[in-house]
């Protein structure tokens, strides 16, 4: 069974000014990323600017999926891909549109543990989690049941055991939530 990358890309990116997924060349770069690191297929949830958004993402071989409920945040998307894999995966690599310095290279450094339906696996930057997240079949159910807001699959990760692979020598991991390529504050 393969690895499903899970790219999410809903969001209306109202301090970045437009949707994230509409930013340079960040689209398609993460699509390329997953692809390059080893997943297939690839699964692109969109919800702002979907329309738009899809237009770019024309000549790649990708499943699109629209989040009806994209204005939620997060956790509205999560559960939309998560809902449209197929039964042929047997985990999703999670990551978002956000990240342009998360390349292949992490992707595949995620993807060289042992992958299978009962996988927790999350990528750290000098210790601290972030994204991607492997997330085995068998998490699906509860990551849809938790998924809420902007929290994504964040409470479920903290009750469950996550295998932490750092990646801080790879990328920085961080979102890019303004034009001007600020990093956020951290929580």
């Amino acid at each position: 069974m393969d690895t499903v990358g899970l790219l999410l890309a809903a969001g209306a990116g109202r301090r970045m000014g437009r949707p994230k997924a509409l930013v340079d060349t960040w689209l398609v770069d993460a699509v390329t990323a997953l692809r390059e690191g080893g997943c297939a297929p690839v699964t692109v949830v969109l919800g702002a600017a979907a329309d738009e958004a899809r237009t770019l993402l024309d000549g790649y071989d990708v499943e699109v999926v629209l989040a009806e409920d994209w204005a939620e945040g997060m956790g509205a998307s999560l559960r939309t891909g998560l809902r449209s894999l197929t039964d042929e995966s047997s985990a999703a690599l999670v990551t978002l549109v956000d990240l342009p310095d998360v390349g292949s290279d992490v992707v595949r450094r995620l993807l060289d543990r042992s992958v299978s339906a009962d996988t927790l696996v999350r990528a750290t930057y000098d210790g601290t989690p972030g994204h991607p997240v492997l997330i085995g079949r068998d998490h699906w159910a509860g990551v849809i049941e938790s998924a809420t807001g902007d929290q994504g699959a964040r409470s479920y990760l903290g009750r469950h055991d996550v295998t932490l692979v750092e990646c801080g020598d790879l990328a920085s991991g961080r979102d890019v939530d303004d034009p001007t390529g600020r990093q956020p504050a951290p929580e």
